[in-house]
């Protein structure tokens, strides 16, 4: 059994060599990967994106926020005027209102069904080729704004070390960064009306 699934494994990851090798030959800077981090963060932003797009209805979505939204406020109204009546009413509006909450997040779920599998591959990926020794070095007001030191010291309270250079981050926080970035970049061109 166990030689089945390191044969899958191998299998797996020799596609993901066949993809991301040329990609990792071609940047300018071999041993420092951030390009081809970049690329592998836009092909996995892009393949989530994609299937936000099209396997969750986002105007259910965005509607059923948006009533959410209204009912907090008439909520608020309601408490201030003192009216029993209408936070009654209101309250079993909302009630109603979280069984439909539930069956879109639930059909929220599905993209990461779709995406969770490849994902992990490509990060086990990245992990074990010449990306796991890439550090980029952050210009100072970057490294505060994305809370780096607050990632260094969560991440060596967890993994015990501390972070060696100065304004440095490694492999997967930078993935994040771009990730997030690209992220944002491809919902605005495929039209999703909220970010993130």
């Amino acid at each position: 059994m166990a030689d089945i699934f390191s044969m899958i494994m191998d299998a797996i990851f020799n596609v993901l060599n066949t993809i991301f090798n040329p990609i990792l030959a071609m940047d300018p800077n071999p041993h420092s990967p951030a390009l081809t981090v970049l690329i592998i963060a836009f092909i996995v932003s892009l393949i989530t994106t994609i299937a936000n797009k099209y396997l969750v209805d986002q105007e259910k979505m965005n509607e059923n926020q948006k009533k959410s939204r209204e009912l907090s406020s008439r909520m608020r109204d309601a408490q201030k005027r003192g009216d029993g009546k209408e936070i009654a009413k209101l309250q079993a509006e909302q009630t109603e209102m979280l069984k439909n909450q539930n069956a879109v997040m639930m059909e929220s779920f599905k993209p990461m069904i779709v995406t969770f599998v490849p994902i992990i591959l490509i990060f086990f990926w990245m992990r074990t080729s010449a990306i796991h020794d890439l550090v980029i070095i952050l210009p100072t007001p970057v490294y505060w704004i994305t809370l780096t030191p607050l990632w260094h010291f969560i991440g060596g309270f967890l993994y015990g070390g501390k972070a060696t250079i100065p304004y440095g981050i490694g492999w997967l926080l930078w993935y994040m960064i771009c990730t997030f970035g690209m992220s944002q970049i491809l919902r605005k061109f495929l039209g999703f009306k909220q970010g993130f």
